[in-house]
């Protein structure tokens, strides 16, 4: 095998699920995945392979061994990985599962444009469309009832990125998009989950998909195309849209075909709405069921906005907001999974990986790792405060990835997150029904609050 030559230890197999070991199957990982892979790290520890439809599958669930797939060998592992070919229909080329000189290319292009530099720009529409929002709950009353907070933070965080990409306000089309979202992200979550039939064969699911994408794409080339008839130029203020029509490659002097611009541009609008619609509903639900955190939350943004919209330059003291962030995307990651594929033979912590491996990272169980997160489960911004975040290895926490890919829209993402939610805290709690159910995680593609969260918005006095 080709390993390090220098290696000369006998590697040990990977443990392997095993019929009656109390882990389950295929069917049983088809059933309820987060479930499964909890039954097989407290069976095997945190390393151990499993099979999806003849696909050979190793959860690695340590902060050391992330870190060389992620970051020091990458050479190693690529997007190959069955996670990335499901999503393949639907992001087509863009960075999310672009692989080797292309994604090289393209992440040397976009990358000027999402650094904290640019963001500034953007931090206005932040803020008008959560305050717009928020303006429409004034004249509600109980006998309103709840709101469907994961639809209404869905709407303004695809009126934020649609505004920042395009500089259009789409609210009519808002609906269709993210109907034809939710219907991708659960056809390709029930494919992860058993990954069969292949998308060449036209099952109702396949169909649904082939519509969600089309509805998708044409939402998107609708504005390329528009913008490419006004054919505008990179001036200072431009929208993201212009700064990549524009974007040009430091090594050879050449800019984005139309496709990869649509490509890229579409992974931008679904990764930009799916993460912030899905942190920020799990955000209210947790200060919902934690009164204690909210009232130190609330005491902080009325410290420092003293009844003011926030502004960028207010970022570096909403200290604990951040915390508060930082908590919910350790407990509830959208991006709650990552996969990569062995290339070549290699070996992880002494264990044989076999090239062609899919290596699964799944984040919902390295955040409750007990190693690294004393009493998991609970709800504690305190967590990251500068006393502690020393206290742990780098790769136990990871809501944005590692390594060179990095969520390249990080710094956009942080900025918006910490915005949003000073903005509604400044005037409003949001209270969970009397008797409300807990609400339970949705490990699709992306992980949602089953059902959605329902809360009353409540103005503070």
């Amino acid at each position: 095998m080709t390993t390090h030559e220098s290696d000369t230890r006998t590697l040990l197999e990977v443990p392997r699920v095993r019929r009656g070991d109390g882990v389950g199957g295929m069917l049983a990982f088809r059933r309820d995945q987060l479930s499964f892979l909890r039954r097989g790290i407290d069976r095997y520890g945190d390393v151990f392979r499993f099979r999806l439809v003849g696909m050979e599958m190793v959860l690695v669930n340590q902060p050391d061994l992330i870190r060389q797939v992620l970051v020091e060998r990458t050479d190693r592992y690529n997007k190959g990985a069955a996670l990335f070919e499901i999503v393949r229909p639907v992001l087509g080329d863009g960075l999310i599962v672009s692989d080797g000189e292309l994604w090289h290319r393209q992440r040397r292009m976009m990358a000027p444009t999402f650094t904290m530099r640019t963001v500034p720009r953007f931090v206005r529409t932040m803020t008008t469309e959560t305050q717009r929002m928020v303006d429409g709950w004034r004249d509600r009353t109980d006998a309103d009832g709840p709101v469907d907070v994961s639809t209404e933070i869905g709407r303004v965080a695809l009126r934020i990125v649609t505004q920042s990409l395009f500089s259009a306000d789409v609210a009519a089309t808002i609906p269709a998009f993210e109907r034809a979202f939710a219907t991708a992200n659960t056809v390709m979550g029930a494919f992860f989950r058993f990954p069969f039939p292949p998308l060449k064969v036209p099952t109702p699911g396949h169909r649904r998909l082939l519509r969600a994408t089309t509805a998708m794409d044409e939402f998107v080339s609708g504005f390329i195309e528009a913008r490419l008839a006004k054919d505008a130029g990179a001036e200072e203020d431009a929208d993201l849209l212009t700064l990549l029509m524009h974007a040009v490659d430091e090594e050879d002097g050449t800019k984005m075909d139309l496709k990869q611009l649509h490509d890229e541009v579409l992974n931008l609008c679904i990764a930009a709405f799916e993460t912030t619609t899905n942190t920020l509903a799990w955000a209210f639900y947790l200060l919902a069921r934690h009164p204690e955190v909210e009232r130190t939350l609330h005491a902080e943004v009325d410290e420092v906005l003293a009844g003011r919209v926030p502004a960028f330059d207010d970022i570096p003291r909403l200290t604990y907001t951040r915390m508060v962030i930082d908590e919910v995307l350790r407990i509830y990651s959208p991006a709650y999974q990552t996969m990569r594929h062995a290339s070549v033979d290699d070996e992880l912590g002494g264990y044989r990986i076999p090239a062609g491996t899919n290596v699964l990272i799944n984040s919902y169980f390295l955040h409750r790792h007990q190693d690294f997160w004393p009493e998991p489960e609970e709800f504690r911004p305190e967590r990251f405060g500068p006393d502690q975040a020393g206290d742990r290895p780098r790769h136990a926490y990871l809501p944005f990835g590692s390594g060179p890919r990095i969520c390249i829209g990080k710094h956009f993402a942080l900025v918006e997150l910490v915005l949003v939610l000073a903005t509604v805290a400044r005037t409003h709690r949001l209270v969970a029904p009397e008797g409300a159910a807990e609400v339970r995680p949705d490990p699709l593609i992306t992980l949602h609050p089953h059902g959605g969260v329902h809360l009353y918005p409540v103005a503070r006095r």
